[in-house]
């Protein structure tokens, strides 16, 4: 009940803003990435694309919610557009990896990419396309019509930030972002970690 009054709440603040919904393996990783993109004001972690009401952790890490770990990335379409947040997408994940990514296996880590409307439908299946004609093999995201996101825990949020320590962070989404960085240098934010 409070997401959608959080949404009403900030709607007349943020009516330039656009938001896009992303899933590919860990949400601490993908958080990450999308923060430290230009024109990205906040990528909020959270679990969509499955059929359980209010998933946890704990549920949709049993992989039985049928929820991926995914991101809500809040942009100005004026500094970033919707196109160029598919190319972040696909350049900061291994695209053929099915069922997860990197070290974390299981439905609840695989690649969705939805989509709020037809344009946006058009830009995903063009580059999906495009890239599995470039790798010579399929590409495993999953291309899906938005229907609902669930925000997560709070200790989920920022959590590569909050918690430099954890060997998952050192070991998986420092190594990830870095790889993205050195991909697209272009589209960072001056001040990103």
């Amino acid at each position: 009940m409070a997401e959608p009054e959080q949404s009403d709440a900030t709607a007349p603040q943020n009516q330039d803003r656009a938001t896009a919904y992303f899933a590919s393996g860990c949400f601490w990783c993908v958080e990450a990435v999308y923060e430290s993109v230009k024109g990205v004001d906040e990528a909020i972690s959270g679990y969509a694309g499955g059929h359980t009401k209010n998933p946890t952790y704990e549920d949709s890490n049993t992989g039985k919610t049928g929820h991926a770990e995914a991101v809500k990335v809040i942009y100005d379409p004026e500094v970033i557009s919707f196109s160029q947040l598919v190319d972040v997408y696909f350049g900061s994940q291994n695209p053929t990896q099915v069922n997860g990514q990197g070290p974390d296996h299981g439905s609840q880590y695989r690649s969705i990419i939805f989509y709020q409307n037809d344009a946006e439908k058009k830009i995903i299946e063009e580059k999906k396309a495009a890239l599995a004609q470039k790798l010579g093999e399929p590409v495993a995201a999953e291309v899906k019509p938005f229907e609902k996101f669930w925000e997560a825990e709070g200790y989920h949020q920022n959590y590569e930030v909050q918690h430099p320590e954890n060997p998952y962070i050192q070991k998986v989404s420092i190594p990830r972002i870095n790889r993205f960085k050195e991909k697209f240098p272009e589209l960072l934010k001056t001040n990103s970690h």
